[in-house]
């Protein structure tokens, strides 16, 4: 599937300027505050936009190299927006050999993103995940926090449709 790279604008609320202004007010001036700002930046939009690593930069007077550093270390940041709804569809052993490749190919179809991708209307991300401890009932994804399991194809795809027809 060729695929198209779309960069996001950021977009900020007056709100969210102004939980993350007292966040970099609470922890300006201690140690090791960096990381806490990046888990709360994280929090507050959803992920972390360059703007808002340059702020935290500024605000604690370090460089922008290390916040970047520390972020792509950490598996629990993330450089784009995500979707509205998360699916992470389980590749572990289990899920993989009951199908779940299948699963994911056809959410990659449906959605027209390849894992890790957000749809540009924002609403979906997928994701493919190695094992989330539900192997009794391979194939198993995960939309945001709920859980399907014992899935097939067919099952999945009305998983999707579920959650499209939302909102």
């Amino acid at each position: 599937m060729s695929q198209l790279k779309v960069a996001f604008d950021f977009i900020e609320t007056v709100d969210q300027q102004g939980e993350f202004a007292e966040c970099l007010d609470r922890l300006k001036g201690k140690p090791g505050s960096d990381m806490p700002a990046l888990q709360e930046a994280q929090r507050i939009y959803g992920y972390l936009p360059i703007e808002v690593l340059e702020r935290i930069a500024r605000a604690f007077m370090i460089p922008l190299e290390r916040l970047y550093s520390t972020a792509t270390f950490y598996s629990q940041f993330s450089f784009v927006p995500k979707g509205k709804y998360t699916i992470s569809v389980c590749m572990g052993t289990a899920c993989y050999v009951k199908g779940a490749g299948d699963i994911l190919d056809s959410y990659s179809e449906s959605l027209k993103i390849a894992p890790g991708e957000t749809t540009t209307d924002r609403k979906f991300t997928l994701e493919s995940c190695r094992c989330i401890g539900a192997c009794g009932l391979a194939p198993v994804l995960t939309v945001n926090e709920e859980v399907f399991g014992r899935l097939t194809k067919k099952r999945g795809d009305k998983v999707l449709v579920t959650y499209q027809k939302a909102d």
